[in-house]
């Protein structure tokens, strides 16, 4: 079982660990065309977002794969049903509004959880990363009345929100870390105590938990935050190229 979290972007080195695990999960099953079930939470229930996600799996249609779609409004929910199937299937959640996308899955937290933990490869994309963490960061750009990382990343919410996730990794985790500037925010929220630390993923990046431990793969950096006696440490890890 590999969880995949991408902090964003479609370079194809984030996406590509996660298609080899599928194919590698589907053969041991002696299934030719491995089955993902893709869910994007959009405005309008756009599906542009969702071809995005399948051209970055599949290189483009150079690996086959049998991609279940279902794309949501803002306000919509998602029938937990969707990963029933879970024989073969992994499971690819996309990003954009990341509250959107945790009210929408809600539901279907404990279906999801159990599917991983029974060997279901499971990707998130952005908000599909944020809402992977026990403790998901949603949004929000603001302590108090100080400001801690740029508005527009703010996902429509004031303060600093953090709720249960679907609780496949234990430490927070934020994105789009290098270009929207959001490493302040993780690091204002452990200081403040709203969070045990994180970690922050760079764009076309992505961090991998699997029975190997921790491992990053794609084009950028991933950010690990973490409190100390002294106060807040930042560091960083990149992928070996």
């Amino acid at each position: 079982m590999g969880v995949h979290l991408i902090g964003g972007g479609f370079g194809r080195a984030a996406f590509a660990p996660f298609t080899a695990e599928v194919q590698a999960v589907a053969a041991a099953k002696g299934v030719d065309v491995p089955r993902v079930a893709v869910v994007t939470v959009r405005e309008d229930a756009h599906p542009g977002h969702a071809a995005n996600l399948i051209d970055a799996l599949t290189a483009d249609g150079a690996i086959a794969l049998d991609t279940r779609v279902t794309t949501v409004g803002l306000t919509d929910l998602v029938d937990p049903g969707v990963f029933d199937d879970v024989d073969a299937i992994a499971i690819a959640i996309g990003g954009g509004l990341t509250p959107a996308y945790h009210a929408a899955l809600e539901a279907g937290y404990d279906v999801i959880r159990t599917a991983v933990q029974g060997g279901t490869p499971y990707l998130g994309f952005s908000a599909g990363a944020m809402i992977a963490a026990e403790r998901a960061i949603l949004g929000g750009w603001r302590i108090g009345e100080v400001a801690i990382a740029p508005e527009e990343t703010a996902e429509d919410l004031d303060e600093i929100t953090v709720v249960p996730g679907i609780g496949l990794v234990d430490v927070s985790i934020d994105v789009h870390v290098a270009q929207w500037g959001t490493l302040s925010r993780l690091i204002a929220a452990t200081e403040a105590g709203a969070l045990d630390g994180g970690l922050g993923i760079d764009e076309s990046t992505v961090l991998i938990a699997d029975a190997e431990g921790l491992r990053i793969a794609g084009e950028g950096s991933v950010w690990r935050v973490f409190p100390g006696s002294e106060g807040v440490t930042v560091s960083s890890d990149r992928a070996v190229l």
